[in-house]
């Protein structure tokens, strides 16, 4: 049975939704590129931006076994995350539910 963590992506203070977009979409069309493999390991993501505190996020559910390779590319683009609960693990049917939309590969 495959299963998820929840990923949760930082805006920066103050960044509007459309900067937001714009440096998430380079995000996905640089590993697409460069790590293809470690792409498909991304299975949803949010229909919707969210506030938390002062900036916006993005969640998205991926495989665990990803965030190895997928953390340091984020900090090298300087996109940040809020801690990954890894024991904290979602199946196939929440990470496809009404909140997201499967990520096509």
């Amino acid at each position: 049975m495959t299963e998820y963590v929840s990923l949760t992506l930082l805006a920066d203070p103050g960044e509007t939704e459309a900067l937001f977009r714009s440096r998430l979409t380079e995000l996905w069309s640089h590993m697409l590129k460069t790590s293809p493999a470690d792409y498909e390991r991304i299975y949803s993501e949010a229909v919707e931006f969210e506030p938390s505190r002062d900036v916006l996020t993005r969640r998205y559910m991926v495989d665990p076994t990803v965030l190895p390779a997928l953390l340091p590319i984020l900090e090298s683009r300087s996109l940040f995350a809020l801690p990954v609960d890894v024991d904290e693990l979602y199946s196939k049917a929440e990470a496809s539910s009404n909140e997201y939309f499967q990520i096509e590969h």
